[in-house]
């Protein structure tokens, strides 16, 4: 047994060691907890919750009447009369201009002359030829000649009308070419008309929107002139073809048969900002979030920082997006990006999400 002054120097000297090694446990153990955090692998993720990515419809284009007419003269001469001016409404039928057809009016004076003529010698004829005189021939030959001369002023009949210029339906003058006392030829554009009625517009759609769209369809319009005002157009009718020089397909979107009794005026800008295709409400993955191993196509979940490998079936892809149809929930965690090495049961920590 030591003596009693060494047992007291002992004592201390254990209680010293013993310190020491809890002192050197408790320096360990954050160390660990880092050596164990580094060995995870730094991982981008995204929370699946609902999105919406429906395809999104944004274009322009200018106002337009649907039926725009350039009023040609039918014949060559002088104009005499011009009477509506640029905006002037004019009603079907009305005269807008008229030519000098004072050549054509006797020409045609003369063809009745000869028509009446004509028929006079036929009726003489026939009497005779009831009476046995004249013979069946001389009867057909005086026949013809009435026909010919209806014909005859039939044609001076016509290039008398051709000498009025008339409005073909309800219009606005939009453009006139032409002033009293000049020449024309047949065919020179006089006047054009707009039916302002019927406005449209006919922006050009890319073949994968222009596939979502069918006549009949709903379109909301805002014209830069009028910011305050939304209209509601519909799609009338989509052109078979798409341009060859812009791949776009002409959609022609009727306005309110209203609009422009309420202000809109053609060559306002109207912007047609809609969803197409609509995909609201979906659960989606970044594209290269997805693999493919052995014709199955699977996500890394991340559950308690491992990885977990999930089957999936994806859906349509929206830009760097892709709907999954079945396999995730709302709520669920997933691997961001591509997942290289990374395999199922892999240790991870989360460094950035993706929105």
């Amino acid at each position: 047994m030591p003596p009693p002054g060494i047992a007291t120097r002992i004592i201390p000297l254990c209680l010293i060691a013993l310190l020491g090694v809890m002192l050197a446990a408790c320096d360990d153990a954050p160390q660990q907890a880092d050596s164990e955090e580094q060995q995870r692998t730094p991982v981008a993720a995204v929370e699946m919750e609902p999105r919406d990515l429906s395809r999104r419809l944004s274009v322009s284009a200018a106002v337009q009447p649907r039926v725009q007419i350039r009023l040609a003269s039918r014949a060559n001469g002088t104009l005499d009369e011009v009477g509506p001016e640029i905006g002037d409404r004019v009603e079907a039928g009305d005269v807008m201009a008229r030519l000098d057809v004072s050549e054509e009016q006797a020409e045609l004076a003369r063809a009745r002359a000869q028509e009446r003529d004509a028929r006079s010698q036929y009726e003489r004829t026939r009497e005779l030829n009831d009476q046995g005189v004249a013979s069946a021939a001389q009867l057909q030959r005086d026949e013809a000649a009435v026909l010919v001369a209806e014909s005859e002023r039939r044609v001076w009949e016509s290039r008398v009308a051709f000498g009025r210029v008339e409005a073909p339906r309800d219009a606005v003058v939009t453009a006139r070419y032409v002033e009293p006392g000049e020449a024309v030829d047949a065919r020179q554009t006089l006047f054009e008309l707009a039916v302002m009625d019927e406005l449209v517009m006919r922006p050009g759609v890319s073949e994968r929107e222009v596939v979502h769209l069918s006549p009949g369809m709903a379109v909301p319009i805002r014209l830069d002139a009028m910011p305050g005002r939304a209209l509601t157009g519909e799609v009338r009718r989509i052109f078979p073809m798409a341009s060859h020089d812009s791949r776009l397909v002409t959609v022609e979107v009727s306005l309110p048969a209203d609009a422009a009794a309420e202000g809109v005026r053609p060559g306002f800008l109207g912007r047609i900002r809609m969803a197409v295709d609509r995909r609201e409400d979906v659960l989606a993955v970044p594209a290269d979030a997805i693999s493919d191993r052995d014709g199955r196509q699977f996500v890394f979940v991340i559950e308690d920082e491992r990885l977990v490998e999930r089957e999936v079936e994806p859906d349509t892809a929206r830009g760097e997006w892709t709907i999954i149809r079945e396999g995730l929930e709302a709520g669920d965690v997933v691997l961001a990006s591509n997942p290289g090495d990374l395999q199922d049961g892999d240790a991870v920590r989360i460094v950035t999400w993706r929105d």
